[in-house]
């Protein structure tokens, strides 16, 4: 174990070094964040997954620091250039970019102009130049001209000086962390549109001749920026005022104002022109980049949580159906575990046999809910079953109707895990499926998709893929083992994300429970095939088994530590049931008496709530919600109409809304509240459900304004006369804040499912 690293990160992160030590251990011993987390509270000091996800993170970067240094050195030694002092620097190096810049100048390189002109003879005079001693730069350079090496002038002799020097300076440390600070500081992103494509490129009109401070630009304006430079519609810079990075050279190498200096000041200014700020640029391009994908990533991540974590209905007997107009309804009949039963097809133009048929399966599978998919036909769908449930008698009145996002859907229905549980089934019907579960159980039903094809991200696909995925899983993997899982009733999917399982253990465990029935203990999973002690301590308490041999079997209480339950029951002269059943008994419980070296006061706690609620679902109660009758497309909208909604994605600019007309309205972070909102995720979170208030729209570009606020659009006109007050210094300032504003937003349709 790296001891430096501990004691970095730990200052970093304001924690404690044993902290940082413990988590380093355990995630090189292979356990799991959610377990750490969850189980080994008293190693760690209680540190929460966000913490611990934080430490194994910094490690990562530590340790490819650490492999880099390794590389240079050893490029460093084949080259001859290795000695202590540089090796005492290089190991010394905090970041990469310091790390490069020491490498540097002794980084093989490609021929350069400054190369050429060594091999001609000419870094004597570049030295001598660069000293700046007062010599006579044009009579020393008489020495160096010479036909036969290439330098047929002292002007060539010069120039070939000045390439060495120019060279020279951009290989300083110094320069170029100051040139660093400069572009991170002052940088602006300028962009302008490529030339002929006005019309090709209209999506990014906005940014046809637009500028930004490095440090204000926030993620989704970079991310866009970026994207029309990458579809060659946009010309994309980064650069300070070239005036500052010319002063900051000077100041570091100009020593007075002789001819020498003359000519050192000119190198500088083609070192700048030529590498330093090319280099510099592609530096803090990277940077921003980074920056942008962080938050962007973090956007996502938020809000996939929040679907996942939706209310789940409940082991109910549902009806699924996928709209549709032309092809017909598909629906299908699922049992109270999701387990599917029939399928058949509606068509809204045959109203009577279609509400015959819905009819004739409610009863036939005793159907308790209804789950209809939000796209195409979805709202007609809806008024046309509600309708037939108005009309109804006896028990098909209680049936709740509820709308699904469906997105993704298709996505399941056309993968290989869809076509491997349903061989014989149409897409459609597949889909159907698909939406009746999610109406039952997000969780279990979404982590069979993509988390990019949900429809819950900003720029997914322009970020660094492999940070996203690695989020992701981290956001599936925590709400998984955060909510528990049947193991059961769970499919392989679902077990795939159960901590110190995968794709193979979830299999095997499936195949087990194929071939010998349910589960009737967690002892049992050690007879899966690789299943091993290490597996069976990271994944145990997380998977739960309903009405098993042992009561805590379905319970958050981890297997190794039954006995201190047992010892518990026995001190009370009572029974385990005993004790998650009275309350009375377990006040009764003096938790220090079971304090050992392994188990402290924070799992005992752990222990305690768990009797009091074992296997407790987390997730908030099932709410039914409706959207408002009458208003099922773009066309029936109203400026000013109140209407309820769902929050279905959280962008950094503000929130989309679902209010049940095929297309959902921008609440921009402007609109969000009466307040000022710094963070759109401050006041809404995705499967929200929110009252909104029409603000405008547009049909033909199918855009629709809502808020959030008392009194709409008050801050906007507000904004607006205020505007032409403004001085025209402060109007592109202004320009900024209204980017994203609704209808000025070229991008809208390009987050999550627009």
């Amino acid at each position: 174990m790296n001891e430096t690293h501990i004691s970095i990160i730990a200052e970093e992160l304001g924690l404690n070094e044993f902290q940082i030590q413990a988590v380093a251990t355990l995630l090189d011993e292979g356990a799991t964040i959610p377990f750490i987390a969850r189980y080994r509270k008293e190693a760690t000091g209680s540190l929460d997954e966000v913490a611990v996800t934080s430490v194994r993170d910094r490690l990562n970067q530590l340790r490819e620091l650490d492999s880099r240094k390794e590389a240079i050195l050893k490029s460093l030694e084949q080259h001859g250039h290795l000695t202590d002092e540089l090796q005492e620097k290089v190991m010394a190096a905090e970041t990469l970019a310091v790390l490069e810049d020491i490498y540097l100048p002794y980084k093989p390189k490609r021929r350069t102009k400054a190369t050429i002109a060594r091999e001609k003879g000419l870094e004597p005079l570049a030295l001598l130049i660069f000293e700046q001693t007062g010599a006579d730069p044009y009579e020393a350079g008489v020495l160096f001209a010479d036909t036969e090496k290439g330098v047929d002038s002292v002007e060539d002799a010069l120039s070939g000086a000045r390439d060495i020097i120019a060279e020279m300076v951009n290989e300083n440390e110094d320069a170029r962390a100051r040139l660093r600070d400069l572009f991170a500081s002052k940088g602006t992103f300028k962009s302008s549109v490529v030339s002929d494509m006005e019309t090709e490129g209209a999506k990014y009109k906005d940014y046809f001749d637009w500028e930004e401070s490095v440090t204000t630009a926030p993620s989704h304006r970079i991310l866009a920026m970026r994207r029309g430079e990458k579809e060659d519609m946009l010309n994309l810079s980064i650069t300070p005022p070239e005036e500052d990075a010319v002063e900051i050279l000077k100041t570091l190498f100009i020593k007075g104002e002789t001819e020498d200096s003359k000519q050192v000041e000119a190198a500088i200014h083609d070192c700048y022109k030529r590498l330093l700020s090319r280099s510099m640029e592609t530096e803090i391009r990277l940077a921003t980049k980074e920056r942008a994908d962080s938050e962007a990533i973090r956007v996502f991540t938020e809000n996939l949580r929040q679907l996942l974590l939706a209310s789940p209905l409940g082991p109910r007997r549902v009806m699924g159906i996928d709209p549709g107009f032309r092809t017909g309804c598909k629906i299908v009949c699922l049992d109270s575990q999701g387990k599917f039963l029939h399928n058949d097809t509606i068509y809204l133009h045959q109203p009577e046999k279609s509400a015959s048929l819905v009819s004739k399966l409610c009863h036939e599978f005793d159907v308790e809910a209804i789950a209809i998919g939000n796209g195409t036909a979805g709202r007609e769908t809806e008024a046309f079953v509600r309708e037939i449930l108005l009309s109804a008698r006896g028990d098909m009145k209680k049936i709740q109707v509820v709308m699904v996002n469906e997105s993704g859907a298709s996505v399941y229905s056309a993968s290989d895990v869809a076509r491997e549980e349903f061989p014989d089934l149409d897409l459609t019907v597949r889909g159907a499926v698909s939406i009746g579960r999610r109406l039952m159980d997000p969780l279990s039903e979404l982590v069979k998709i993509d988390p990019k094809s949900i429809g819950v991200g900003q720029y997914q696909h322009d970020v660094d893929q492999t940070a996203l995925k690695q989020s992701l899983d981290d956001v599936v993997m925590s709400c998984v083992n955060g909510v528990g899982v049947d193991v059961n009733t769970a499919s392989a999917q679902l077990l795939t994300y159960v901590s110190g399982l995968g794709p193979q253990l979830a299999k095997n465990i499936v195949a087990y429970r194929d071939e010998n029935g349910p589960f009737t203990s967690r002892k049992g999973l050690k007879n899966v095939k690789r299943l091993g002690p290490k597996a069976f301590e990271q994944c145990a308490g997380f998977l739960r088994i309903r009405q098993g041999e042992n009561l805590l079997d379905a319970s958050a209480v981890h297997p190794e530590s039954y006995h201190i339950v047992d010892l518990m029951a026995k001190d009370l002269d009572c029974t385990v049931s005993d004790l998650m059943k009275e309350a009375e008994l377990r006040k009764k419980i003096d938790i220090s008496r079971y304090v050992t070296d392994a188990v402290g006061i924070p799992t005992l706690n752990d222990i305690l709530e768990e009797l009091a609620k074992p296997g407790r679902d987390p997730r908030e109660k099932f709410e039914e919600f409706a959207f408002e009758e009458g208003v099922e497309k773009i066309q029936d909208l109203r400026p000013g109409m109140k209407l309820p909604g769902i929050v279905t994605n959280v962008t950094a600019f503000g929130a989309f809304v679902d209010i049940g007309v095929h297309q959902d309205g921008l609440v921009h972070i402007s609109e969000l509240a009466d307040r000022f909102v710094k963070t759109p995720g401050d006041v809404v979170k995705v499967q929200q459900k929110v009252t909104v208030t029409v603000i405008d729209v547009d049909i033909e570009r199918k855009r629709i304004s809502l808020s959030m606020k008392t009194v709409p659009g008050e801050q906007k006109q507000s904004q607006a006369k205020n505007k032409k007050k403004m001085p025209k210094p402060k109007q592109k300032q202004q320009k900024a804040k209204d980017k994203d504003r609704p209808f000025n937003n070229p991008f809208a349709d390009l987050l999550g499912k627009f």
